[in-house]
Order: structure tokens, then sequence, then C-alpha cells
């Protein structure tokens, strides 16, 4: 089942997903259509509106460590410049590896851009997502009110909202939240897969639907597949769930999920212990280190009265993670 903290971790990715490349550059001396911007930026090393356009590239892949990188050398190039600053509160508020040091920072250069920029509602929603990280909700509401000031229709600010409510446990006011977010936006895919998991957690049906909604927006991303396999799993429609799953191999044949998944149901589910060996097999010919696919693949060889591969399975679950108990219960057991 999907625990709170599963959906805290999951709305941070999604708000890494979140994260627009909204800040424009100029630079009419350097014609950058169709260039290479790191040729360009070999020839022009300090040109700020390069480094600002190739940072903005890297953060919409998600590589904060390069994006930083370049928005960094164009803050010191001019510190002054409300592009850097704003890209550069950005990328440190967004970052997986901030601390309270860098969402500091953030919060510091959003009010600087804020002065510039008052009805900015990306600035304010971003500005109000650094005082949610210190705890501090009522301010984050208050600057989530302001971008709805500015613009009734800002679904990030209701998605933020929802986030807020989240974490502080309220989650009717969470699910409102990311609801209306939705009317907003009706292709706001992010918004249905967090209702989804919010309804999964409480075993509601109804989170197939958000998730069915999710995959029809974004149907060629391995999460919106997965998210909906699981739930089918989950609400023991054995048959709509393999067929999900096997889709995903379409998207992403590298994935040892769908195998794994597949392979449980075969021995939780429909008891198919032969087939399940068959799937978990697979599974960890693409993950190797895939612990808890050992775990299971040995207890189908205790089924099978098989203790020799058990004990096999059980201690290269042990080798990849000699804390998991359950394998190292279960070979102390058979030993």
């Amino acid at each position: 089942m999907i625990s709170r903290i599963s959906l805290i971790q999951s709305l941070f990715c999604i708000g890494l997903l979140l994260s627009s490349s909204a800040c424009k550059t100029e630079n009419k001396a350097i014609n950058t259509k169709d260039k290479n911007i790191d040729a360009l930026l070999k020839k022009y090393p300090d040109s700020i509106s390069l480094l600002l356009q190739r940072s903005n590239i890297y953060l919409d892949s998600l590589d904060f460590a390069l994006a930083f990188s370049d928005v960094t050398r164009a803050y010191r190039l001019d510190s002054n410049r409300l592009e850097s600053q704003q890209l550069y509160a950005k990328i440190l508020n967004n970052a997986p590896n901030r601390n309270l040091r860098d969402i500091n920072i953030a919060q510091k250069l959003y009010h600087k851009v804020l002065k510039k920029k008052p009805r900015d509602t990306e600035v304010l929603v971003e500005l109000a997502s650094t005082y949610a990280f210190q705890q501090d909700f009522e301010r984050s509401f208050e600057y989530l009110d302001d971008a709805l000031r500015v613009d009734p229709k800002c679904r990030n600010a209701y998605f933020k909202k929802g986030t807020n409510f989240l974490e502080m446990n309220r989650i009717d006011l969470a699910k409102s939240s990311y609801e209306t977010a939705t009317q907003q936006d009706p292709k706001f895919w992010e918004a249905y897969i967090i209702l989804g998991d919010l309804y999964l957690a409480e075993e509601n049906k109804i989170a197939i639907e958000y998730f069915k909604t999710a995959r029809d927006l974004q149907p060629s991303l391995v999460e919106t597949a997965y998210r909906l396999a699981y739930a089918y799993q989950m609400f023991g429609d054995v048959d709509a769930a393999q067929e999900t799953y096997r889709e995903m191999y379409a998207l992403n044949k590298e994935n040892a999920m769908p195998d794994f998944q597949i392979g449980y149901m075969k021995q939780f589910m429909t008891e198919e212990i032969d087939s399940a060996i068959y799937y978990y097999n697979e599974a960890i010919k693409l993950e190797p280190q895939f612990v808890e696919a050992w775990h299971n693949l040995g207890m189908c060889y205790e089924d099978k009265k098989d203790k020799t591969n058990a004990l096999k399975c059980y201690s290269k679950a042990l080798k990849y993670n000699p804390d998991f108990t359950k394998s190292r219960e279960a070979a102390d057991k058979l030993k």
C-alpha cells in the first residue's frame, strides 16, 4: 500500500517535472537557431544568454548538476541580471539534494525578483514552495493566494496548495486542491497521478479512473502506464494489470518492473508458480541486483520443495542487501 511518505516523494518528483523552462534570454548578436549551443559557448564562454539557455535545457532534462554549473557561471558574471537570479533560485529550489541553506538563498533571490516582477505567478508559486520547505505554511499560502489573485486559473498554485495540505495531513483539502488544478487545466496529467495515488492509498477504486486519464494524456510515459497497471493489480483485475504491464515493454524494454509484477501476480494471485519463476528470472536478467525478485524467486522454489535453489536465491538477495531481513529469516529457517 502507498504510504504518506511515498506520496510526498512522488509529489517531489512530479514537482521537478513542473519546473518549466520559462527563463527567456535575449542576445540578438548571436543567432542560436541553427547552431549548437555547446559550440557557441566555446566561442563565447562569457555569454550569459547562452549559459542561461543551456542551463534551461539541462533543467528540462532534470540534469541539475549541469544546469547548476551553467547558471552559477552566469550569475557570477552578472549577479544583478534578473534572468540569472530567477533561474539560479529555481535550480536551488528544485534540486533533489537541496538543503535549508539552498532554500534560504533561493528565497532571498525570489524576493529580489518579485520586486521587479510582482505579478509573476511562477515566481510567486516558487517563493511559496520555499516557505513550505521551511514548514511555514501560513506564508506559503499567502504567496499562493497572491498568485491566484493575479491569475485565478493558475493551476500550479492549486497544485502547490494540494502539496501543502498533504504535508499537513489534511487529505480532503489536498484532494480538493488537486481537483481544482485539473479543472483549470484538464490536461494536467501530473495532478491526475497524485489524485490516483491518494485514492489508491485509501483503497478507493476510483484511483483507476484517475490513472486512466493520466495514461490517456501521456500514453508514451512509462510512469502513467505503471500506475494504471499497479492499480489494476491492487484491485484484483489480473488480466487488465498484465495487459498494461506488457504495454510497458513497448515503452521501455529495459524496465524490470513489468516482469516482477507479473511474476508477483502469478505467485500470489493465481498461484502459477512455474510462470512466476519465469517472470522473476526475466526481471533479474534486466536488473541483476533486484533484491525483491531474488527473494520472491526463493519463495517460489520453497513452494516447489527445492531447498537448494531457494537458499541460492536468498543468498543472492542478501549479497545485494545484507540487511534484507525477510531473506535472512527465510534462509535461517531452511538451514
